[in-house]
């Protein structure tokens, strides 16, 4: 994997979840109604996890200025996505899940196998 596609992956993360975060940030209740989806009953609840994506975000983009040089941050990024992608997934196996979850689990999903990668690649050839 070339320095230029590190990069580029991690631009693209940064940019998934920043953006992803500011939207249930700015605009969650809208978001839970389109999906119809009953919100929890405080929206700190949502905020809290959008803001958690906007730090992740941030460091995605610290990642791509230097990939080699933060390697050591990836692995954080990956456990975010194990996180969120393990959680879903087991609820949907549990009984259920709204829709309005999965596909941020299949995109996280992705994300994992690339940061992991990513990691792989870096340290063979740093």
């Amino acid at each position: 994997m070339s320095t230029t596609m590190h990069k580029m992956l991690f631009v693209v993360a940064g940019l998934y979840d920043g953006l992803l975060g500011l939207a249930f940030l700015v605009f969650g209740p809208a978001l839970f109604r389109y999906y119809e989806v009953t919100p929890p009953n405080h929206f700190g609840y949502i905020k809290f996890p959008a803001l958690i994506l906007v730090i992740f975000g941030a460091m995605f983009f610290q990642i791509a200025t230097d990939p080699r040089r933060f390697r050591d941050m990836i692995p954080f990024g990956a456990a975010l996505k194990v996180a969120y992608a393990g959680t879903v997934f087991y609820y949907m196996c549990k009984g259920g899940i709204p829709a309005m979850w999965v596909p941020f689990a299949w995109a996280d999903t992705a994300f994992l196998v690339a940061f992991v990668l990513s990691w792989v690649s870096l340290a063979r050839n740093g």
